[in-house]
């Protein structure tokens, strides 16, 4: 995604609703000059990209996300990442170059996406504890 679409998709997911070119315009102008046909032309390119729908109201249309901004962003990673001729380097150089807080976040992720601890992992790991569910 180029620049001027990132502002128009970080409206359009911030907003979380169907949105018109001219809403996407006048607050777009609040920070550039830009004109109406510029966003209705990025508009219909994020639209034939895949990232917005539209539906048509009378001669215009609403746009909306197809997709999360975060679904987005791992889309990017994952093509990063996909590129990269040693992925364990390149995963071990993103690591390090993040925050406590992002490692915590990723370390809360891989929690969610693992699933509930079954007895069997929890047999596996000799320092966990067996949890009494009575107390």
């Amino acid at each position: 995604m180029g620049e001027l679409e990132d502002a128009v998709m970080t409206r359009v997911w911030k907003w979380n609703r169907p949105v018109t070119v001219r809403e996407v315009l006048e607050d777009l102008q609040q920070e550039r000059t830009i004109a109406y046909t510029t966003v209705m032309t990025v508009l219909d390119n994020l639209h034939q990209k895949g990232w917005v729908r539209r539906e048509a109201e009378g001669r215009a249309y609403r746009y909306e996300a197809v997709s999360t901004r975060a679904a987005y962003a791992a889309a990017l990673m994952n093509d990063a990442w996909s590129h990269s001729d040693n992925p364990a380097a390149a995963l071990v150089a993103f690591f390090g170059m993040m925050s406590d807080e992002q490692r915590q976040a990723l370390s809360d992720a891989v929690r969610i996406v693992q699933g509930p601890e079954t007895p069997e992992a929890e047999n596996q790991n000799p320092g966990s504890a067996p949890v009494d569910p009575g107390r």
